[in-house]
Formats: C-alpha cells, sequence, structure tokens
C-alpha cells in the first residue's frame, strides 16, 4: 500500500534538526530520532519497500553506518541478502576499495569482492543524500565487480548540494523519500 503524504509528513516531524553540527553553519538531520519511533520506521520501511518490491533485485547494499539500518530492513523484507560497504580495514576477507574526493581530502569505502557476482541487480541504501560522493562511490564499488545497480535509495534527499546529478549522469536511478530545500 502506497505511504502518504500524511505518513511522509509524520516521518519528516521525527527527523531531528540539529543546528551547527558538525561545525557551525551546517544544520544536521538526524534519522536517530525517526528510527526510535516505531511508526515512523514502519513508514520508511514500506516507502522502500514499495520502491523496489516489484523489481527484479538480488542484494540490498547498505553503507556504513546508517545504511546499515535501513538496507538490512528492506533486504528482510524484500527475502534478499544484505551487503555491507564499510569504510577501510573493517571486511576481514578480500576487498575492493573506491576513494572518493570529499571537501577537505579523500575516503576510501570497500566492500567484500565476493560480495556480488557479474548481473547481480543492486539497490545501495544510505539515510542521506547531499554532495553524492558516497553514493557514486558505492555505484562504482557494484560496477567494478560486475554488478547492476538498480538504483540509489535515501531517506533524506538535501537537494541545493545536487547528489541526484552525479549519480544519475551514473545511469542510475535515485530514490529519496524526504526532500529538503535548506532554505
Amino acid at each position: 500500500m502506497a505511504v502518504t503524504k500524511n505518513e511522509l509528513d509524520y516521518v519528516r516531524e521525527n527527523v531531528r534538526q540539529v543546528p551547527d553540527f558538525p561545525k557551525p553553519g551546517i544544520l544536521f538531520l538526524d534519522i536517530t530520532t525517526a528510527t526510535k519511533d516505531a511508526k515512523s520506521f514502519e513508514i520508511s520501511m514500506n516507502y522502500l519497500y514499495e520502491q523496489f518490491k516489484d523489481e527484479r533485485v538480488d542484494y540490498v547494499a547498505g553503507i556504513e553506518s546508517r545504511g546499515f539500518i535501513y538496507g538490512a530492513t528492506l533486504a528482510n523484507k524484500l527475502g534478499i541478502g544484505f551487503i555491507p560497504i564499510r569504510k577501510p580495514n573493517k571486511l576481514p576477507a578480500d576487498t575492493v576499495k573506491e576513494s572518493y574526493s570529499l571537501e577537505y581530502g579523500t575516503d576510501t569505502i570497500e566492500m567484500h569482492a565476493d560480495a556480488i557476482k557479474s548481473g547481480d541487480r543492486v539497490v545501495i541504501i544510505d539515510d542521506l543524500l547531499a554532495t553524492g560522493g558516497t553514493a557514486v562511490a558505492a555505484c562504482n564499488l557494484v560496477k567494478k565487480v560486475g554488478g547492476d545497480v538498480v538504483a540509489a535509495a535515501f531517506i533524506i534527499e538535501l537537494d541545493p548540494l545536487k547528489g541526484r546529478e552525479k549519480i544519475e549522469a551514473k545511469g542510475v536511478k535515485v530514490v529519496s523519500m524526504l526532500n529538503y530545500d535548506l532554505d
């Protein structure tokens, strides 16, 4: 059953806004208050499930760490496996790595090299889409091992930061539940 506007508004009301975190001038949108509220979390998961229930998806890959919360739950609802995409040196077996640019410097994410086979269809999920750097790197990881990215999905999208454009430029569909203008 489709999620209603009232339900989306309910989730939005449960996202805590923290001014000046992690530094002055930044408004941090904290989803932990939306996950601790059972109704809000259920609405979020129902929204994501509705987006992919009729797609052929083999795996959900969640980006560390909040992507694990939504990704593992979505994989379970879809009856498929979950793949963690982690920060460096957290996975015990052979990995593939992808580095990406940050405002000041670079960062890297990893995935087990054998997590995905050629042709596997994967949904990538994280809590928030900002500039898109991490999500594009996750798409690159999946493609590096021969997987197909069905979509990149997010609970929150910060529209002015244009992360969607970077992901769509890779030929990947973007799904976001709540859009914020930040004005």
